[in-house]
């Protein structure tokens, strides 16, 4: 499944390089059409990230999320700077079907856990940002990759797969942004070892062949966000190459 993604400041439809709020690229204020227009092309599940809420939970952008999430009928995840049951709730209730759990899964897993029990597995993906090492350890990054967690990306779905964890959406942290190709090899070691986890591929996505290389590798959806703003291909010819090769 490919899951188109837009990151939000402020209303704005941004991108920000490996992370950086230095380094803000801005691709116009119309999220909403986008969206529509990407749920025309065929997709069946869109991807947000409210990076204004992920710097200042107090800023979340609820309003503005309530009115993209309300023109679109096809299932959306939201994520940014989750790290409470109420920012949780808020988000589900503004209409989102799955809200994407990030640095707080590492930091308050016992919290996060909590979340499970009440809201189901199926409403929630944790989002794991790593970062592979020569020995292919795959050490979780937090913080907005501003600092190494100590723990391991298996270590966290081990200590998660008790609660029913089922989505995992996996960044290899050096692709973000970049354009350059997915990270196949980390999608084929992780799909293989968790085979009931449904994971996301995301970061690096920049040509139909990055898409292709993809298709085999266990990962059930492949988030694609720069390179459909930047018109490298289009969301149906995306879906096309994902279904057909």
């Amino acid at each position: 499944m490919i899951i188109p993604a837009l990151d939000l400041i402020e209303g704005k439809v941004v991108r920000l390089h490996q992370g950086d709020y230095g380094q803000q690229r801005d691709y116009g204020s119309d999220p909403l059409p986008r969206l529509q227009d990407y749920e025309a092309q065929g997709a069946s599940v869109l991807h947000l990230v409210d990076l204004t809420g992920a710097k200042d939970p107090a800023a979340r952008q609820i309003p503005l999320l309530k009115k993209l999430l309300a023109g679109v009928s096809v299932p959306v995840q939201v994520g940014g700077g989750i790290r409470t049951a109420q920012d949780v709730e808020a988000l589900l209730e503004a209409g989102a079907r799955r809200v994407v759990v990030g640095s707080t899964a590492v930091k308050q897993p016992e919290e996060v856990q909590r979340w499970f029990q009440k809201y189901g597995p199926e409403a929630i993906v944790l989002a794991l940002d790593v970062r592979i090492d020569s020995r292919n350890r795959k050490e979780v990054a937090i913080s907005g990759w501003q600092e190494a967690a100590g723990v391991t990306l298996e270590q966290v779905i081990e200590q998660f797969s008790p609660s029913g964890l089922k989505h995992v959406l996996c960044t290899d942290i050096s692709r973000d942004g970049t354009l350059s190709g997915s990270n196949v090899a980390l999608y084929q070691d992780v799909s293989s070892r968790f085979p009931s986890i449904a994971f996301q591929s995301s970061g690096g996505i920049g040509s139909l062949n990055d898409i292709s290389a993809l298709r085999g590798s266990g990962v059930q959806g492949v988030i694609v966000g720069r390179a459909l703003l930047e018109d490298k291909f289009t969301v149906k010819e995306a879906i096309s190459c994902w279904q057909n090769g």
